[in-house]
C-alpha cells in the first residue's frame, strides 16, 4: 500500500507522467493573479472605491508585509506548514473582496471601504505571494516554467470567464477566488515529496543583488507604460501579450522538454520590452494595441524568468524562499509605483513644447538598456547572481555540504564543458537520486537520463558512479545502500 502511494506522489510531483496525469493544483497560482485584476486593477468592473488611490495603498501596504516577511523570515518561514499564515491570508483576502464590492452598493462609504480592502488586500496577497512563491522554490526549473506560465495563461482564461457574469453572481465567484488557490496550494504540498519540501534549518545568503536591480528596473520601466496598458480592454494578467508570452514558454517545455532553452525568454523579452517603447514614438501611438502587447508580453517574459532564477536558488541551494522572494516582490511593487508617479511627474511638468509621452518613453528605454547589461553579465540560469553563501544556522553540517556540493558540481561542469541539462543531472546524480527520480524530477522520458549520463560519464572519462562520487567526494553507491545496478548505472 505504501508503495503504491509513493508512486502516486512521485507521479504527481511531474507536469507529466506516463499516464499523461497534470496536477492541476499546481496551476492555482493563476488564480490569485485572476482576483487581482478583477478587484484591483478593475479592467471591466468601475468600482467607486477605486477612485481612492485604492491600487497605491494596496501596493504600499504588500510591500511593507513582503519586505516585513522576509526581515522576519528566520522565525516565520516555512509558510507551507503555519496554518495561522493560512486562515489569515484567506481571511484578509474575502475581506477585500467583500469591502470593494460593496462599494457598488454603498458608494456613499466607499472611501472608506476602500482604505479596509487596501489594507485587508495587501496583507493578504503578500501573504498569498509567498505560499506560492515558497510552493514553487521546491521544484525544478523545468516545473517551474510549465507551471508558471500556465498559471499566468490559466488566470487570464479566467478573467474571460468572469466578464460574463452578472455584478451578483460576479461578487460570488470572485470572493471563492482567494479560498480556491488556497487549496490549491495545500494540494501541491501535499503530493510533493517530503524532501522536497521547504527547510526549516536556516540557510544565510547574501542578497542576489543582480537579479533584484534588474527586476526592479524593468518593473520602474513597466510603471513609466502603464498607464496606456489599463487603456485597453484588458488588464495586465488578461491581456493578449501576457497570455502570448505564457503560451511561447508553456508550449516551448512542452514540445522541446530536455531540449528547452531558457535563454529564448529574455531573448524573446528584450526586444518585445524595445518595441513597447519604439513603436509608439516611432508611430504617435502610445496607447496602440502593438504596444501595449510588446510591453505586458516582455513584462511577463522577464517575470517567468525572474521566477525561474529566485525559485532556482532556493532549489538548489536551501534558501528561504520567505526572504528572497519576500525581498524581490517587494522590491518590484515599490519601483512599478514610482514609475507610475515619475511617469505622472514628467506629464505634469514637461513644457507645451515637449511631448511627455516621449520624455516617459525615453525614461523607460534608458532603464531597460541598463537592465539588458546585468542580464547578459549573468546569462546562466544556474548563476547565483551576486549571493554569496555566507553560513548555516548552528553550523548546519547538512546544508555546507549541500552547498559545497552544488559548487563543486558547477565547477566541474564548466572545466568539463556540461550542457545546462547535463550539469541538473550531474547534481542529481551527487545526491544519489536513482534514474526514474531524476526521470521524475525532470520531466524526460525513459532511456532519456540514461544517455544524459554516458555524455557525463564520456566528458568525465569515467565509466561508474563510484569514480564520480570519488570526483566529487561523496560516498560511494554502496556506502548510500541504493538498491541495484541500474541505479548505479
Amino acid at each position: 500500500m505504501r508503495n503504491q502511494k509513493d508512486r502516486v506522489i512521485r507521479n504527481a510531483n511531474v507536469p507529466f507522467s506516463s499516464a499523461g496525469f497534470l496536477p492541476l493544483a499546481f496551476l492555482g497560482l493563476g488564480i490569485y493573479r485572476a482576483w487581482i485584476e478583477i478587484v484591483f486593477v478593475g479592467s471591466f468592473v468601475d468600482f467607486p472605491s477605486a477612485h481612492f488611490a485604492t491600487r497605491d495603498l494596496f501596493d504600499i501596504v504588500m510591500s511593507i508585509v513582503l519586505l516585513g516577511c522576509a526581515l522576519g523570515a528566520r522565525k516565520v518561514s516555512p509558510f507551507y506548514s503555519k496554518h495561522a499564515a493560512w486562515v489569515l491570508c484567506g481571511t484578509l483576502l474575502t475581506l477585500a473582496t467583500v469591502c470593494t464590492f460593496s462599494s457598488l452598493f454603498y458608494p456613499g462609504i466607499a472611501e472608506h471601504l476602500a482604505i479596509v480592502a487596501s489594507i485587508a488586500g495587501g496583507i493578504g496577497i503578500a501573504l498569498m505571494i509567498l505560499i506560492w512563491s515558497e510552493l514553487y522554490g521546491c521544484m525544478n526549473p523545468m516545473r517551474v516554467a510549465f507551471y508558471y506560465s500556465g498559471s499566468i495563461i490559466v488566470g487570464a482564461l479566467m478573467i474571460y470567464i468572469y466578464r460574463g457574469f452578472a455584478i451578483p453572481w460576479l461578487f460570488v465567484m470572485t470572493s471563492i477566488l482567494p479560498i480556491f488557490s488556497l487549496l490549491c496550494a495545500a494540494r501541491s504540498f501535499n503530493v510533493l515529496p517530503g524532501d522536497n519540501l521547504p527547510s526549516t534549518t536556516w540557510a544565510k545568503f547574501s542578497v542576489p543583488w543582480k537579479i533584484i536591480i534588474l527586476m526592479a528596473i524593468y518593473a520602474f520601466a513597466y510603471g513609466l507604460l502603464e498607464k496606456y496598458l489599463y487603456a485597453g480592454t484588458f488588464g495586465p494578467h488578461s491581456a493578449l501579450g501576457t497570455v502570448a508570452a505564457a503560451l511561447v514558454v508553456m508550449v516551448g517545455v512542452v514540445l522541446q522538454g530536455k531540449n528547452f532553452d531558457f535563454g529564448t525568454i529574455y531573448r524573446t523579452a528584450l526586444p518585445l520590452m524595445a518595441g513597447a517603447l519604439i513603436i509608439p514614438s516611432a508611430l504617435g501611438l502610445f496607447d496602440s494595441f502593438w504596444g501595449n502587447f510588446c510591453a505586458t508580453g516582455g513584462y511577463t517574459a522577464f517575470s517567468i524568468l525572474i521566477m525561474l532564477i529566485l525559485a532556482n536558488i532556493c532549489y538548489r541551494y536551501g534558501v528561504s524562499a520567505i526572504w528572497l522572494f519576500g525581498i524581490e516582490r517587494g522590491v518590484r511593487a515599490l519601483f512599478m509605483m514610482l514609475g507610475r508617479y515619475v511617469d505622472a511627474g514628467i506629464d505634469a511638468i514637461a513644457p507645451s513644447s515637449l511631448n511627455g509621452d516621449l520624455v516617459s518613453s525615453g525614461a523607460a528605454l534608458l532603464a531597460i538598456i541598463g537592465g539588458t547589461v546585468i542580464l547578459f553579465s549573468e546569462r546562466e540560469l544556474a548563476s547565483r547572481w551576486g549571493a554569496k553563501f555566507l553560513y548555516a544556522e548552528n553550523g548546519s553540517d547538512p546544508i555546507e555540504k549541500r552547498h559545497a556540493l552544488v559548487d563543486r558540481c558547477d565547477a566541474i561542469s564548466k572545466e568539463k564543458g556540461l550542457s545546462a541539462r547535463e550539469q541538473e543531472v550531474l547534481l542529481l546524480l551527487a545526491q544519489h537520486k536513482t534514474i526514474s527520480d531524476i526521470e521524475n524530477e525532470l520531466i524526460v522520458a525513459n532511456g532519456t537520463v540514461k544517455a544524459h549520463i554516458r555524455h557525463i560519464y564520456q566528458k568525465l572519462d569515467i565509466h561508474s558512479r563510484e569514480e564520480l562520487f570519488e570526483i566529487l567526494g561523496t560516498k560511494t553507491c554502496e556506502e548510500k545502500q541504493t538498491a541495484n545496478d541500474e541505479d548505479c548505472f
